[in-house]
């Protein structure tokens, strides 16, 4: 008797026969047949897979199994598909856009440049204590939604819904005002094209991006973040050359602006006042904690991405605005003649080229603020699309928002995202401007509220941490000024909005009016009332220590191997790698 086997494309199964003349024993392979792609891309579309799909906050799956670092789906059927380099790229360079590019102009004109910088070193050594406090929470748990799911967790469910929803808010506003900044950047050289052109054809790219879902947002933002550092470093050595009189005019500026007009304008009001554009600048800091639940491996890459805030504030905002302050005094015209506070032509990175005699250069920074612009769109789109999924999962948001595809899509939260992004060409129509700065006082001051919560959210999880029974030993990273450092992030944050608040009611220029003062704290009573709604409906409990889940989600990892298994690793590396980690 022989044997033969038959492989036969045709068909998706195997069969086994024997010919009954000569006993041979046939077996046929087929093996089974490919969808077109056509097909493929349908059936991505449709929901995950039921069984896949459990709350946010559990770390089982419905089998029992627990859930590593390693998983593909985070227990919701997003995907953990973003890499270590996309992380880091989204931690360095995810926060660097218009606020630093062309926001620091109109602050650098109300303030001046002493303001400038100082707003931005206190600004930054909060984000460095919120950061470090979000790295240890989303290492301990990292769950979709991050922060809006923390403050659920850790503080008051009603607190969750009502800074997750305005942080959803100002994520979903800011779509449509970057494309309509997009538009404007592009009339930097050309205006014989109506800016609604621009516009769509920057929203149909928004769509196709988030169609490759989180690794296409991934790829986008790491190869702009690496544009936007270049741009950064580029503007910083050739700032330092001018300043020392190194440019084609051979004039040494030194620090002559700080001293004539000044370090400082308008006085104190001018300090207050810079405070809420050094945030708006800051804003995009928290996307790391949001990541968390699509990143591959978080335990490693979150505490690295945080580690990464510190050279960002350093190098990238207090070098360069300290620079841009030799460059440009804050008397200069040209900071408050854009069109509007987005108009790239008021950015001082480019002010202070062009006032040095160099030619070709404006151009290419207006290239760098147009991919900084949709880089900020860019994670909008994602901002508000994980943070609707999360709410929908927490019952806090309609349950249509929890729709996931097969290839880990928010389709939902994306569609409502890029139908909001149409809200862009009312910007073509005169009462666009007016209706778009309301739209932005309803969450003009989330990123105060997302920050501060994130510091109370640690402080909770300590004090909840020690009265279980826990020590810090069982934690894999820990936020290097512990909780006194999410205290004063706290203080600091709070501090921030008494000086809003301040320079809402005593305006630097005129009087204050209804108007102009619900402009500047609108937010501030909308969230008060989204809290006090959902708390009386609701009637949901405040978290104290002894009652606050510390199970349910956490990644359960036995720390003191891990951390015998990471200093033995680090003892093989040169010394310069050891230098790079301990740093970055």
């Amino acid at each position: 008797m022989t044997h033969t086997s038959l492989n036969l494309p045709t068909h998706n199964h195997e069969t086994t026969s024997t010919n009954g003349i000569s006993g041979e024993i046939i077996t046929a392979s087929f093996p089974k047949q490919k969808t077109n792609l056509f097909r493929r891309m349908i059936d991505s579309f449709k929901r995950a897979t039921p069984s896949k799909i459990v709350p946010i906050e559990m770390n089982e799956s419905k089998d029992g199994e627990k859930l590593n670092d390693n998983t593909e789906e985070d227990g919701t059927g997003l995907h953990r598909t973003l890499k270590n380099r996309h992380l880091q790229m989204i931690a360095i360079g995810g926060a660097i856009g218009t606020g630093l590019f062309v926001g620091s102009g109109s602050a650098l004109a109300t303030g001046g440049p002493g303001a400038l910088v100082l707003d931005f070193i206190i600004i930054g050594f909060m984000l460095f204590n919120v950061c470090m406090a979000l790295g240890e929470l989303c290492v301990v748990f990292p769950v979709s939604g991050s922060f809006v799911v923390h403050g659920s967790r850790f503080l008051d469910p009603a607190w969750g819904f009502a800074m997750g929803w305005n942080y959803a808010l100002h994520r979903l506003v800011v779509i449509p005002l970057e494309l309509t900044v997009a538009g404007i950047v592009i009339c930097y050289w050309t205006t014989s094209i109506n800016i609604a052109v621009w516009i769509t054809i920057f929203l149909f790219v928004l769509l196709i991006i988030n169609l490759f879902g989180v690794r296409g947002f991934g790829e986008i933002e790491f190869y702009m973040a690496i544009i936007k550092v270049v741009a950064v470093l580029g503007f910083i050595i050739l700032g330092i050359v001018l300043v020392f009189g190194g440019g084609p005019n051979h004039q040494y500026i030194g620090g002559k602006y700080w001293h004539n007009p000044g370090s400082f304008a308008n006085g104190f009001k001018g300090v207050c006042s810079v405070f809420v554009t050094a945030a708006f600048a800051f804003g995009g800091t928290e996307l790391v904690g949001l990541v968390a639940a699509e990143t591959d491996n978080p335990r490693k890459t979150i505490p690295r991405a945080t580690k990464q805030v510190f050279w960002r504030i350093t190098l990238f905002y207090i070098v360069s605005l300290t620079l841009i302050g030799c460059l440009v005094p804050y008397t200069s015209s040209r900071l408050l003649s854009g069109s509007s506070s987005y108009d790239a032509s008021a950015s001082p990175f480019v002010i202070a080229i062009e006032n040095a005699g160099i030619k070709v250069l404006p151009s290419i920074f207006n290239v760098v603020i147009l991919c900084a612009v949709l880089s900020v769109g860019n994670s909008s789109v994602y901002g508000a699309s994980r943070t609707l999924c999360a709410l929908a999962e927490n019952g806090q948001a309609p349950k249509l928002f929890t729709y996931i595809d097969r290839k880990g899509r928010p389709l939902s939260a994306v569609a409502l995202s890029i139908i909001i992004g149409l809200l862009a060409y009312i910007n073509c129509a005169k009462i666009g401007t007016q209706l778009f700065q309301w739209l932005l006082a309803l969450s003009g001051l989330s990123n105060f509220f997302t920050w501060g919560s994130i510091c109370a959210c640690h402080i909770m999880f300590r004090l909840a941490w020690k009265a279980q029974g826990h020590t810090l030993d069982e934690l894999v990273f820990v936020a290097p000024f512990g909780i006194v450092g999410s205290c004063f992030g706290l203080l600091l944050n709070i501090l921030c909005l008494i000086a809003q608040f301040y320079i809402a009611v005593s305006p630097i220029h005129g009087s204050a009016t209804a108007k102009s003062f619900f402009e500047a704290y609108l937010a501030v009573p909308v969230l008060i009332i989204s809290y006090v709604v959902w708390k009386v409906w609701k009637k949901t409990p405040f978290m104290w220590p002894n009652t606050i889940d510390l199970e349910t989600g956490r990644r359960i990892l036995d720390a003191q191997h891990l951390i015998d298994e990471e200093r033995a690793e680090r003892r093989t590396w040169s010394i310069w790698k050891k230098l790079y980690f301990e740093c970055c």
